[in-house]
């Protein structure tokens, strides 16, 4: 059992999500930095899925009642506990350890793999808080307790410390979007021509950034269709939206390109303040 002292300024249960409900409008959500929760699972054992927390600046304050090994990815933190530890390592916890962790010199988003997962009750098959539709368990806060599941039959821990993560590209992929015609030339070669920051208002559902204006070709809006996560959404301030893991299954606003897969863990640790580029890749054969 992990009793929450402090949660930090956002702190959610999260796993891979609730892929296979778009068509009932229930989102994916999940870890927006799957990456970083897959390692972090990796490290103590447990299956890839398995759920754990997802800190957004850190800053949390946690206390295992139960001994119990646990692994920390994703944005760097200062961790403190009964004893020295680092990032990106399994470390043991014994019963009764408080485990503080600092903000990140770095990225926003930081993942505590547990050995045995966040064992807390599945929503459609899930773990994940979902920010959006409000499915899962609610965001953590002081007092809140959460189970531990069993470590019988896991794999045994075989890794002293994950390699260092690969530094993020210096701009992201997009692939050319669905509805790219509803802009101009200029609004095309402008979205990777110039730098975006990313504002205040930006959380899991999406990372709205500030920059160069996306003129449209065409007046109107669209009907409602699917989205997907990495979808560059440009409503009519012209200002992009790249949508993360609690996007809504639908939008009306025109897609202009979409950010290639593997980019999207460094989107999820976009902190605001921070710029971005895009480059315009194409679909691999």
């Amino acid at each position: 059992m992990i009793e929450v002292l402090a949660p930090g300024p956002y702190a959610t249960v999260q796993d891979l999500g609730r892929p296979g409900y778009a068509h009932l409008g229930v989102p994916r959500s999940g870890a927006a930095d799957s990456a970083a929760l897959r390692l972090a699972n990796r490290l103590v054992g447990n299956a890839e899925g398995a759920a754990g927390i997802e800190l957004t600046f850190g800053g949390a304050r946690l206390r295992f009642l139960e001994g119990a090994w646990v692994a920390l990815t994703g944005a760097p933190c200062p961790l403190e506990a009964w004893a020295a530890h680092g990032m990106d390592a399994p470390f043991w916890l014994p019963p009764g350890a408080e485990l503080r962790i600092g903000a990140p010199s770095r990225g926003l988003r930081t993942y505590l793999g547990v050995r045995g997962g966040i064992a807390v009750e599945t929503v459609l098959g899930s773990r994940a808080t979902d920010s959006l539709s409000g499915l899962g368990p609610a965001p953590l806060r002081r007092g809140t307790t959460l189970p531990i599941g069993p470590v019988t039959g896991l794999d045994p821990i075989a890794v002293d410390v994950a390699p260092p993560r690969a530094a993020p590209s210096p701009a992201l992929r997009v692939l050319r979007g669905p509805r790219d015609d509803w802009f101009t030339h200029e609004s095309l070669a402008a979205l990777c021509a110039h730098p975006y920051a990313v504002t205040q208002d930006s959380n899991r559902v999406g990372v709205r950034l500030r920059g160069r204006a996306l003129e449209r070709a065409r007046e109107g809006e669209l009907p409602s269709e699917g989205m997907v996560e990495g979808a560059i959404q440009v409503p009519p301030s012209g200002q992009p939206i790249v949508f993360l893991a609690d996007h809504p299954p639908t939008g009306g606003y025109p897609v202009i390109g979409v950010v290639a897969s593997a980019d999207l863990p460094s989107v999820a640790q976009l902190r605001p303040g921070d710029e971005v580029r895009f480059t315009w890749t194409t679909p691999r054969g």
